[in-house]
């Protein structure tokens, strides 16, 4: 979904879970959630509060 990042939620270094909220964005007035597609450890965040993002953008990068 295409959207304004609100937040960003994790930073370089941290671990996430499958399923775990990692940025926020806001669409169409909404506030939407964005999950990990998988576990793993941030090794880059590619967007910051401010950012517009389309559909299918990377938004952080993990490492296994």
């Amino acid at each position: 979904m295409a959207g304004t990042v609100l937040s960003v939620l994790v930073e370089v270094g941290g671990t996430v879970a499958d399923g775990q909220d990692v940025v926020v964005l806001e669409s169409m007035k909404m506030e939407v959630p964005v999950q990990a597609e998988a576990s793993g450890k941030v090794v880059k965040v590619h967007v910051q509060p401010g950012d517009f993002v389309n559909e299918g953008d990377v938004l952080i990068d993990l490492e296994a």
